[in-house]
């Protein structure tokens, strides 16, 4: 088993209670996990792993699962999927595995993200045939 932690807030990849824990990833915003025994057994018993994400490697997979698969997920939900693609990245990924990312988080539960990076929408008059030629319809 495999669990990923935001590097702002990863108290238990650095193995000491985080004091101040920042990151975009609010519902993973811990720096003193109650069941921080519990993540560290799990990861021991499955011959797993325990490792951090940057919030702009979140904030990538945020994007990309948006992108390719339609899902509006919250940032907290995009680190496993960040943590795949950083071990993925560096050559780490087992093969011959099914993997399976746990994405509970729904999008509206943190909005904020999607505001301060969406781009500015584009008025139109209540014209059908303008509407459809300002999306490339037309």
């Amino acid at each position: 088993m495999w669990g990923f932690q935001a590097a702002g807030a990863s108290p238990i990849v650095l193995n000491k209670v985080v004091s101040n824990p920042e990151t975009i990833a609010t519902a993973i915003r811990i720096g003193n996990p109650a069941s921080w025994k519990e993540a560290v057994a799990a990861r021991d018993e499955s011959g797993g792993l325990i490792d951090s994400v940057t919030d702009d490697e979140i904030l990538s997979a945020y994007r990309l699962v948006a992108d390719k698969e339609g899902l509006f997920v919250e940032p907290s939900s995009a680190a496993g999927i960040a943590g795949l693609i950083k071990k993925k990245s560096e050559g780490n990924l087992p093969t011959g595995k099914k993997i399976v990312i746990t994405v509970t988080g729904n999008g509206l539960k943190d909005v904020q993200w999607v505001l301060d990076g969406a781009a500015a929408p584009i008025v139109v008059s209540v014209d059908v045939d303008r509407a459809a030629h300002e999306i490339g319809l037309a």
